[in-house]
């Protein structure tokens, strides 16, 4: 079974896409970019931008029941790798460690320095045994 997520606070470009979609204990959050929501007009800067894609991912994962700690797994397209700096700092500050496993690479993203794409486990927060992670840490004793 699946279920679908959309949220008030996130974008709504008039794309055809969900913000996330549930399968079991994964949810798959959608790409975001660094926009103003109301607008979607792209703010100023990639340390601007970042933070507005984790602050999209995040008001995302709340319609799941889940927060930025369920993330396991991170993709990154960033405009231009020079990039690569500050984008880090701002992500090490809003993502808690231990960090999910993460992807960044170069690419052309037209108006927007930075898109994002999250994978989240609703058993249990990274770092916190639970769910069938335990199970299988048990199993491999």
């Amino acid at each position: 079974m699946t279920t679908v997520y959309m949220s008030d606070k996130a974008p709504k470009f008039p794309l055809p896409f969900s913000h996330a979609i549930r399968v079991g204990d994964m949810v798959y959050v959608a790409g975001q970019v660094g926009v103003d929501p109301a607008t979607l007009v792209p703010l100023d800067g990639i340390r601007r931008q970042t933070e507005q894609c984790i602050r999209n991912i995040e008001v995302i994962l709340e319609e799941a029941g889940l927060t930025l700690d369920h993330i396991v797994k991170i993709n990154t397209h960033l405009a231009s790798m020079d990039d690569q700096e500050a984008y880090n700092e701002v992500y090490a500050a809003m993502i808690k460690a231990p960090y999910p496993t993460r992807m960044t690479v170069s690419s052309g993203l037209g108006p927007f320095l930075i898109e994002m794409e999250a994978t989240a486990y609703a058993g249990s927060k990274r770092g916190e045994a639970g769910g069938s992670d335990e199970t299988l840490a048990r199993a491999a004793r």
